[in-house]
Formats: C-alpha cells, sequence, structure tokens
C-alpha cells in the first residue's frame, strides 16, 4: 500500500503521533498546521522546540525541570524546605502551584513504578528523594501521586522506605476520584 502522502509530511506525521495521547488523525491535523505555517512561523517553532530542548534540565536537588542551576521553587528562601511533595511528573508540580495552597518543595519522580510499562523502582527518581531525606531537616513527604494502580504502588513502596528516617509520611489524593490525576484535580 503506497503512503497517501509525501514521505517527509508522513514522517512528520509519524512524529508526531509519537507524542501521548495523539492518534494519527490528531497527528495529521498537527502535521498540516504546521505545514500550513508561513515560513518564519515555521522555523521559530521547530527552533523552540530545540531551545527548549537544549536549554532545559533536571534541578539537582527536586528533579523538576529548570533552566538554571536550580528551579525557582528550590531556590525560594520563602518555602517550606522541610515537607517535600512528592510528584510523579513536572506537570504535577504546576496543577499543584496553580492552587496557591503549597508553600513546601517538591520532588519529581519522572514516572512511577508500572510493571505493565517495564519501570522499576530503579528506573525513577526514589534515590535521589531518599538522599535528600537521609541528609536530614525534613520533617514530613507528602506523597501526591496519581489515585491510580500505579501511583499507589508507587506510594506505598516509597513509604515503606521512608519508615526508617523520622519523617511524618502522608498521603495526597483523598477527594481525588480513582483514576483521576492530580494535573486535572
Amino acid at each position: 500500500m503506497r503512503d497517501a502522502f509525501p514521505a517527509a509530511v508522513e514522517q512528520l506525521i509519524t512524529q508526531f503521533a509519537r507524542l501521548p495521547g495523539v492518534g494519527r488523525k490528531s497527528a495529521a491535523r498537527l502535521a498540516f498546521y504546521v505545514l500550513g505555517l508561513p515560513d518564519e512561523e515555521a522555523v521559530a517553532f521547530g527552533q523552540t522546540v530545540i531551545d527548549a530542548k537544549n536549554q532545559t534540565s533536571l534541578c539537582p536537588v527536586c528533579q523538576n525541570l529548570t533552566d538554571g542551576k536550580t528551579c525557582n521553587i528550590c531556590g525560594d528562601d520563602a518555602r517550606d524546605a522541610k515537607t517535600i511533595c512528592v510528584v510523579s511528573e513536572p506537570r504535577d508540580v504546576a496543577a499543584i502551584e496553580r492552587a496557591r495552597e503549597y508553600r513546601g518543595v517538591y520532588h519529581v519522580l519522572h514516572g512511577v513504578i508500572s510493571p505493565q510499562n517495564n519501570k522499576s523502582p530503579d528506573d525513577i527518581r526514589i534515590h535521589e528523594l531518599l538522599s535528600r531525606v537521609n541528609q536530614g531537616g525534613i520533617s514530613e513527604v507528602i506523597l501526591a501521586t496519581n489515585p491510580d494502580t500505579e501511583g499507589d504502588t508507587t506510594a506505598l513502596y516509597i513509604a515503606r522506605l521512608l519508615q526508617p528516617f523520622s519523617v511524618r509520611v502522608t498521603r495526597l489524593a483523598y477527594g481525588i476520584p480513582i483514576g483521576g490525576h492530580v494535573e486535572f484535580a
């Protein structure tokens, strides 16, 4: 079967379809949108992707995204550095920050334990969390993973690892529907 579009367009559609939650139809819409941009806007779009990739790194303290030595939250002396909120992804930090209620710091795992997706505890940033807690000065760890099977498994695993430390471990997510996501709360 022949492709309906030129090879370069098919490749663009394939790349957009690799994005989470984007199927082939949506990928085709995105590809045709980008192809319809004036040249200077298309170049700016591509350069923005490259710049974001090149200029963004992980905060060495909390593993959140940053374009500096540390992220803005870790660099804010007004934050309560004794309380760590553990989240699965950087977008969860943004969701909690939008509520403007939490004044502690974060730890981003960059995933959850998921045997189905071949993600073990070694594949996410649990070791870095344990190192932070082991350094002392932490009084509470709030586990704010999503209330689904993977999120609950990850939270239980981390809670067990934190038992030897003298920190209070609490669980966020009560009031969020089962299968819901922190990002949409």
